[in-house]
C-alpha cells in the first residue's frame, strides 16, 4: 500500500464528507477508494471513518489521524517544492466573504492564476465563519475581529469605516451633530452571525471607543441587505467606505458624524491552528495582502472597523 496516497485519499474523504466526492476529486475509481481505506484501517488497527447513508465523518481516532496527516502532507509538499525549486501546486480551497471577494479578490484573480498556474483554486462564498477542517476548507478571508481561538489569522488589510444614512431619513430625523443627538435616531440592526444579537454602532471620540446601541425597526443578517435598508431610509449604518462610494457620489447615502468615525475594520486570512501553513496558503496570503495594498495605496481607505463588509 502506498501510505502517502492512502493519507491523501483519507484526508479528501474527511474534507468532502463523501467517498464518491473524494473519488471524483482525486480521479480514482470509487471501489479503489474504498479498498484503500479498508487497507489503511487494517494497518492502523482502528476505524477511521464513521459512515451513514448520507454522510461520512471521522471517528475520534480519525480526527487525530487527520490532523497528523495534514501536517505531514503539507510538510512533505514544502520539502518537495524546496528541492525541486517548484512553484506551489495542488488544490487550495478558500472561503471568501462576498463583498470583499467581488470588490478586491475576483477582479485580480487572473494575476494569481498566471503567477501560480499549478494551484487549483476552489472558491466558496459566505458571510458566516465556517468550520474549516470539517468543511474541507484550507483558509478563509474574513473581516472583523477574530473571536475563534482555534483559528490563526494573518492580517491583510484594515479598511476605512463610515457612518451614513439616506437623505430621506436625515430629512425626517435631522443630521446628528454629536453622540447625544443619536438618542433620537434609529439604526438598521445588523445581527451578529456569532452571537445572534444586534451589534451596536461604534464611534471613536477623544481616543476612546463609544458603543451606541440604538432602536431599529428592521434587523438584517447580510451585508448587501444592510446597505439597501439604509438607502431605503430605515436608519443609520456603519460600513467600509469602499462599499458605498457610488451611493455617496449619487447622494443615495450621506456621511454622518464623520469626525467620530468607527475604528479600522481588520481583514484577515484565517486557517486552523492544527493545519500546517502550506506553501499554497502562504502565497495566497501574500497575494491577498498585495492586492489590498494596491487597492488602497494613495487613498484614505486603509482604516476603519464595522458591522458589515
Amino acid at each position: 500500500m502506498d501510505r502517502i496516497q492512502a493519507m491523501r485519499v483519507f484526508m479528501r474523504i474527511v474534507e468532502a464528507g463523501s467517498f464518491a466526492q473524494a473519488s471524483r476529486d482525486l480521479q480514482i475509481p470509487r471501489p479503489t477508494v474504498t479498498h484503500i481505506i479498508q487497507e489503511l484501517e487494517a494497518l492502523l488497527g482502528t476505524r477511521l471513518l464513521e459512515r451513514t447513508t448520507r454522510h461520512v465523518s471521522p471517528s475520534p481516532d480519525g480526527r487525530v489521524y487527520f490532523e497528523r496527516c495534514s501536517r505531514l502532507i503539507a510538510e512533505l509538499e514544502d520539502i518537495e517544492s524546496t528541492f525541486r525549486a517548484a512553484k506551489p501546486s495542488g488544490p487550495l480551497r478558500v472561503d471568501l466573504q462576498g463583498t470583499l471577494a467581488r470588490h478586491f479578490v475576483v477582479p485580480a484573480l487572473p494575476q494569481f492564476v498566471q503567477r501560480y498556474p499549478d494551484i487549483e483554486l476552489r472558491l466558496g462564498e459566505g458571510d458566516r465563519m465556517v468550520d474549516l477542517i470539517p468543511e474541507g476548507i484550507d483558509c478563509a478571508l474574513r473581516a472583523g475581529e477574530l473571536t475563534d481561538s482555534s483559528l490563526i489569522g494573518r492580517p491583510v488589510a484594515a479598511l476605512e469605516q463610515v457612518t451614513c444614512a439616506s437623505p430621506a431619513y436625515l430629512a425626517r430625523h435631522g443630521a446628528p451633530k454629536s453622540l447625544k443627538d443619536l438618542t433620537a435616531h434609529h439604526m438598521v440592526r445588523y445581527i451578529s452571525p456569532s452571537t445572534g444579537q444586534p451589534l451596536p454602532l461604534v464611534f471613536r471620540q477623544a481616543g476612546e471607543l463609544r458603543l451606541v446601541p440604538l432602536d431599529g425597526t428592521l434587523s438584517v443578517t447580510g451585508a448587501e441587505i444592510y446597505t439597501a435598508a439604509a438607502i431605503a431610509g430605515f436608519g443609520l449604518i456603519q460600513v467600509p467606505r469602499y462599499r458605498i462610494t457610488e451611493q455617496l457620489r449619487h447622494d443615495a447615502l450621506r456621511l454622518v458624524l464623520p469626525d467620530l468615525a468607527p475604528p479600522p475594520m481588520p481583514v484577515s486570512v484565517v486557517y486552523a491552528q492544527n493545519r500546517h501553513l502550506s506553501s499554497r496558503i502562504r502565497v495566497f496570503v501574500d497575494w491577498v495582502r498585495d492586492i489590498f495594498a494596491a487597492a488602497t495605496t494613495g487613498s484614505d481607505s486603509l482604516a476603519g472597523q464595522s458591522v458589515a463588509v
